[in-house]
């Protein structure tokens, strides 16, 4: 989709799957397996869907998380049936003419490995070294120390390989708050919300082009299907924060029209949000 000098694009980079109780935490089964149906070992197939944006006039192009990634042992691939064979960051990338070193700008939601696992890659044995060597990439100064730090339940979320690397290069840029992030990234029309309940200091970009606001949830809300308030994961580490933050969110973005970009969701890659009779709920399809 283009606008002016910019132009915005919705990338696959891959699919994973979860499992869908986790996925959907207390809501009951036979609700959630009507949206996304299961397989046999009860997981969901996920995207791992990322944003581009490119601006001609200030000459950068930037990407919102990162993917998987592909550092992951045989095992790992098998649990979470992750598959590259049809779409991989690099990959889709190159349809729009570009490669890993010209992307200028990488804006992390947070740590977690299937948001960030494609900013870094292996080089050799235990070698790792940023994917987008001339980039800048952004993180909530909350969201990382949380993650050099993990608490028990989301240790094994937060893989040191996939941003420490990015602290070496000295390409990460950990800013406290949304205005440190503007005046990093110093970018007319991108902002950022945060948020507290899926994980601490997740940040989630609000991009205005012409008169259109794309917003790009992360784990708020995954997917279409977890637009409802009370449709959160079993995997969130404050839900009744996150219920708070979903209902403010939601209603500025029934008011103001925006379009959802999610990350998650393994057939709506972006629409709108209507309020219904009970829940809000996902407006028509947009094509990205």
């Amino acid at each position: 989709m283009k606008f002016d000098s910019s132009e915005i694009y919705a990338l696959e980079t891959g699919t994973f799957k979860l499992d869908g109780g986790a996925m959907f935490g207390t809501v009951p089964k036979p609700i959630w397996e009507k949206a996304i149906p299961p397989d046999g070992q009860n997981r969901i197939p996920m995207a791992l869907r990322v944003i581009l944006l490119k601006d001609s006039k200030q000459k950068r192009n930037l990407i919102v998380d990162t993917g998987i990634g592909e550092k992951w042992t045989e095992k790992m691939v098998g649990i979470y049936a992750i598959d590259h064979s049809q779409d991989s960051l690099e990959k889709n990338l190159a349809k729009h003419g570009l490669k890993p070193e010209d992307i200028t700008d990488v804006i992390l939601t947070h740590l977690h490995f299937d948001h960030t696992g494609g900013s870094t890659k292996e080089i050799s044995e235990g070698k790792f070294v940023p994917t987008f060597p001339n980039a800048k990439y952004y993180v909530q100064k909350d969201n990382f120390d949380w993650a050099t730090a993990p608490n028990s339940r989301e240790a094994a979320s937060y893989l040191p390989q996939n941003f420490m690397p990015l602290v070496d290069s000295k390409q990460l840029v950990i800013c406290n708050g949304v205005q440190e992030f503007e005046k990093a990234i110093h970018w007319p029309g991108i902002t950022v919300r945060l948020s507290y309940g899926h994980t601490i200091g997740l940040q989630c970009p609000l991009i205005s082009l012409g008169n259109r606001k794309f917003f790009y949830p992360s784990d708020m809300i995954p997917t279409a299907s977890h637009i409802p308030v009370p449709w959160v994961m079993g995997y969130d580490i404050h839900v009744i924060k996150l219920l708070e933050e979903k209902e403010a969110l939601l209603e500025e973005a029934v008011r103001d029209q925006w379009i959802f970009i999610y990350e998650h969701d393994p057939v709506s890659p972006a629409t709108g949000v209507l309020k219904g009779k009970k829940h809000f709920e996902r407006g028509p399809v947009v094509q990205i």
